[in-house]
């Protein structure tokens, strides 16, 4: 991470990025340790970046949550979703189960399938291991990979899969079930692996193994979302160091379809209970931030329901889309917040001078070159389902 920094003057580097010239490590750092009353500069900077390249619509996905198993060989610090063997909640889901979330899912109009899962449980969990062979599969991916299927042949869902960490291999195998996937990077801070922090432990969670991951996608030439965390004991630095990372990997390969900034909620029962959670002024500092890092170019994420009544603040810190947003069921990870609805979201939107319009999980400029960024069966049917401008026609969106 960056050393510790004195306030420098932001204006040069805010002119900077609006002339799209890109800032340095150091100068994230500067705009992220800039005083209080430097903030509505900055945030305004990054909402002009953020409209000279993509106007004033702001994107969301209507989507059903399919939680595929809640078993994890993980165990990180803030995290409800993953539950232990022993739990009534440590469970994965059969395929009528699967299908039964799906068709209601399509029934309220949605588009996407996301699928969450713990990662690897097999790996560490009798029960996992016990609950594949009943299914008739050796391992989580593989039964993830069948799924997918499932859904494709059962309904019109797009499947939008967030297993976790991949390998080459495992990428290649679900690229032809889910033309794109999710893996948040969190960190890239190493010392959030020690003991005592939140993802000591957890051996999917070290930066190495997310970066390789990130790196595998982009060769395979897979439509990425990713992000970070804010607020799991990283310091502002290692945000910026995090962004640059996601920087660096559109840059070699321009996959990153996607970045999500999430603010970290305290959940009773984990280790991280009784943290502070980031404020809104944090989250519109870095998410400002974020933007004038990653140009204006770079779809940016914050999801609404983990900032109820003032999640439309974030409109004027440059983000464009509200993520994944779901009529039918909850927000598995964070189970406490639950998803405005898409009329609120539009009025929202609306109030802050912003229409919103529905896409698919697959971002437009990606729709626009199928043959280099999708399996030939997604490359034949997406196109046609989205209107001139890469987004759901208008007539097809359910408020």
């Amino acid at each position: 991470a960056g050393a510790a920094v004195c306030h420098r003057p932001v204006q040069p580097l805010l002119e900077a990025a609006l002339a799209d010239q890109p800032l340095s490590a150091s100068d994230g750092y500067a705009l992220l340790a800039a005083p209080a009353q430097a903030l509505p500069e900055i945030c305004a900077a990054a909402r002009r970046l953020r409209e000279r390249c993509k106007g004033r619509t702001v994107t969301y996905s209507r989507k059903v949550f399919i939680p595929l198993t809640t078993l994890c060989r993980d165990s990180c610090g803030y995290c409800t979703f993953a539950k232990p063997p022993g739990d009534p909640a440590a469970r994965t889901l059969n395929p009528d189960e699967v299908l039964a979330i799906a068709r209601a899912g399509e029934k309220a109009g949605c588009k996407e399938a996301l699928f969450s899962l713990g990662e690897r449980p097999e790996l560490r969990h009798e029960l996992a291991r016990e609950q594949l062979r009943s299914l008739g599969h050796a391992t989580m991916l593989e039964y993830l990979r069948a799924m997918c299927v499932l859904v494709l042949c059962e309904t019109t869902l797009i499947p939008h899969v967030n297993p976790g960490a991949l390998t080459g291999h495992e990428i290649s195998a679900l690229r032809p079930v889910s033309p794109s996937m999710g893996m948040m990077l969190e960190s890239v801070s190493e010392r959030l692996t020690e003991r005592g922090e939140p993802h000591y432990g957890c051996p999917d969670k070290t930066p190495d193994v997310r970066l390789k991951t990130l790196r595998a996608a982009g060769e395979l030439c897979v439509p990425v979302t990713s992000g970070i965390l804010v607020g799991i004991g990283e310091m502002r630095a290692e945000r910026v160091d995090a962004l640059l990372a996601l920087r660096q990997l559109h840059a070699d390969y321009a996959h990153i379809q996607e970045v999500i900034v999430q603010n970290f909620r305290a959940k009773p029962g984990t280790r991280m209970a009784g943290c502070r959670e980031p404020d809104v002024d944090e989250m519109l500092r870095t998410l400002a931030v974020a933007r004038l890092l990653l140009g204006g170019e770079m779809n940016l994420q914050v999801p609404p329901n983990l900032t109820p009544r003032e999640y439309g603040r974030y409109l004027c810190a440059g983000i464009n889309d509200w993520g994944g947003v779901s009529p039918v069921t909850p927000d598995h990870i964070n189970p406490e917040a639950a998803w405005p609805k898409i009329s609120e979201l539009k009025a929202v939107s609306a109030r802050e001078g912003y229409t919103l319009r529905e896409r698919l999980s697959v971002y437009p400029r990606y729709l626009r070159k199928p043959e280099r960024w999708m399996h030939a069966a997604f490359g034949q049917t997406l196109p046609t389902r989205v209107d001139a401008s890469g987004l759901v026609r208008e007539a097809e969106t359910i408020t």
